[in-house]
């Protein structure tokens, strides 16, 4: 290349220089790794002031502080230097690698964005030991732990899990909000409902406040050692300082923790093989059987129910009941199932049962034979098997089959077909006839009848019509009933506030079952806001009636006042209001 075209490159290069250089907006941060228990702080800063700035979303991360703003004007040597920036403090909600997105602002009249910020995210690291580091401080008064009832079991026998989250040293929480909650694979899980009341413990051998943030009930559906995920909370925590205010009263500060329970496995022993019985089908427990009929004498074209039920302590839900064997002169449907059955601590408590429907077909004494059932008890470490009491049903009217039978012995007797001489004979062959007197139909009493009501129901409809309330009249009316249904409790409580949003708390829950028509325990805020989404409410109620729900769990840690409760009381009442209708 000759000198006047490095010339030319060079002019052209100071002129884009000058051009483009003058603007500059990018994105810093404190660090490119850290541990999920620290802080990221993000900065975006430009040299030249613009408006409509827009930080980028910051998935991955929840805001704890921000956006603190600063500008800087500085002379130097004649020479005007401006600098502004926006920062803002974060704390990661997961572990890996993410991408802090591009913010975007406007300077005189042209968009600018900043390039994306790599960020890994890793295994918590340990904090520096300064007494005076609020941080430090809440490191060493928080922590959470995964209790076990028990640390070995057998397949499908119960294991309680009890999230507890210990706090001490004057550090209060004032917001938990689960981040990863556990997937218990390789198990039939069920949670507790929880009053998350503070009591106190011996924990590390000093005496913390705890509250019992999550219980689950647990049936390992396979032997070997089982892992129980853990469960990972944000904690917003008031920690003391060492300033005082006005008044001597010490001033607390907010930090912001995420804290995991520790990863518990679980040794689940498979069934022993020695003696175990055919009729063995996985049922773990304490169980009785029972075999019940509604009536034990009828007529053959009658019908009978029997009722298979096993009750008592255990998996419950988890097997199946053994079958019921009938004689084939007995006609019998596909059972009804029915449980009634109630999860605890201490696993499941109650009944099951298979209801039959039979129909005896010809007279004789039919006996429905004994049903076996086993189960596996834990607490002896052997198989048991129960064995119901024979049941014998005696049809007494009916068609005879040949050669009736008084009683059956075996179920798998058949009863012969009746024979064409005596199958009828039960019916009634001889018939008396009477003659049939025929009035006219015009002008009789009932023609005029018929032809007058028409009239009457016209003029009964209009008198009704004038006396029915209007829309607005049943729709306040209808109002008053859901709120006096489901939240009368709470307003009743209203001179205490923890009652009061126990019962407020327990409403809503009640509510939303009711209309969807479900029941379950596991019922966060995240599950609900997504089936009421399912059902066709709009965003914007879901949105009143979990703000109602995150108010609930506040106001357990944080004092709340008569204008609050009475705030959050018609924010209820509106969001039952609404869902109401739309469903």
């Amino acid at each position: 290349m000759n000198k006047k075209g490095i010339w030319c490159l060079l002019l052209v290069s100071a002129f884009t220089s000058r051009l483009f250089g003058q603007v500059t907006f990018e994105a810093t941060v404190s660090k490119n790794e850290l541990g999920i228990n620290e802080r990221l702080r993000v900065e975006f800063t430009m040299n030249k002031d613009g408006d409509n700035f827009q930080p980028p979303p910051f998935d991955g991360f929840r805001i704890v502080a921000g956006p603190n703003q600063s500008v800087s004007n500085m002379f130097v040597n004649g020479k005007r230097s401006f600098s502004k920036s926006y920062t803002y403090f974060l704390t990661p909600l997961k572990k890996g690698t993410t991408n802090i997105g591009q913010a975007s602002i406007e300077i005189d009249g042209n968009a600018y964005k900043t390039s994306p910020v790599k960020v890994v995210v890793k295994d918590a690291v340990e904090l520096p030991k300064n007494p005076n580091d609020p941080n430090y401080i809440a490191s060493q008064n928080v922590y959470l732990v995964a209790e076990l009832s028990k640390s070995r079991v057998y397949i499908n026998e119960p294991v309680t899990v009890v999230y507890k989250l210990y706090f001490g040293g004057n550090v209060r929480p004032s917001d938990v909000s689960p981040i990863d909650m556990p997937e218990y694979k390789d198990f039939w899980s069920q949670d507790i409902p929880s009053r998350r009341t503070i009591d106190r413990e011996m924990y590390k051998g000093k005496l913390y406040n705890f509250v019992a943030w999550q219980q689950t009930v647990l049936y390992p559906q396979r032997a070997g050692k089982l892992p129980i995920a853990p469960l990972t909370l944000d904690v917003q925590l008031d920690v003391p300082t060492n300033r005082r205010d006005f008044f001597g009263n010490q001033i607390y500060t907010q930090v912001s923790r995420t804290i995991t329970a520790a990863k518990r496995t679980l040794n689940v022993l498979p069934f022993p093989e020695g003696g175990k019985p055919n009729t063995f089908n996985g049922a773990v427990g304490t169980f009785e059987l029972k075999v019940k009929t509604s009536k034990n004498a009828l007529n053959a074209s009658e019908s009978l129910q029997v009722t298979l039920q096993v009750t008592g302590k255990g998996n419950l839900k988890l097997f199946s009941l053994p079958e019921l064997v009938t004689p084939s002169a007995l006609e019998r449907y596909d059972p009804e199932y029915n449980e009634q059955v109630k999860t605890n601590l201490n696993g499941m408590r109650g009944n099951i049962q298979n209801t039959y429907t039979l129909v005896p077909q010809f007279q004789g004494k039919y006996p429905i034979p004994p049903v076996q059932f086993s189960y596996f008890d834990p607490s002896s470490k052997s198989y048991k098997t129960v064995t119901s009491k024979e049941v014998v049903i005696d049809v007494i009217e009916g068609p005879k089959s040949v050669g009736t039978i008084a009683s059956i012995s075996s179920t798998t007797t058949a009863v012969e077909a009746p024979t064409i001489s005596n199958a009828f004979q039960f019916i009634a062959q001889r018939a008396s006839f009477k003659s049939i007197v025929q009035t006219p139909f015009l002008g009789s009493t009932l023609f005029y009848v018929l032809l007058l009501l028409p009239v009457l129901l016209l003029i009964i409809y209009l008198a009704l019509r004038k006396r029915a309330p209007d829309a607005t009249l049943m729709a306040q009316r209808h109002k008053a009933k859901l709120v006096k249904k489901y939240l009368g409790k709470a307003k009743r409580n209203m001179s205490d506030a923890t009652d009061f949003y126990l019962a407020l708390e327990a409403a809503l829950h009640n509510y939303v079952k009711a209309r969807l028509h479900i029941q379950t325990a596991d019922f966060s805020k995240e599950k609900m806001e997504n089936l009421l989404t399912e059902k066709g409410v709009d965003a914007q109620t879901v949105a009143l009636f979990i703000r109602v729900l995150t108010n609930c769990e506040f106001a357990r840690y944080t004092p709340s006042s008569r204008s609050s409760m009475e705030q959050d009381y018609a924010t209820a009442v509106e969001a039952i209001t609404q869902m109401d209708k739309q469903f």
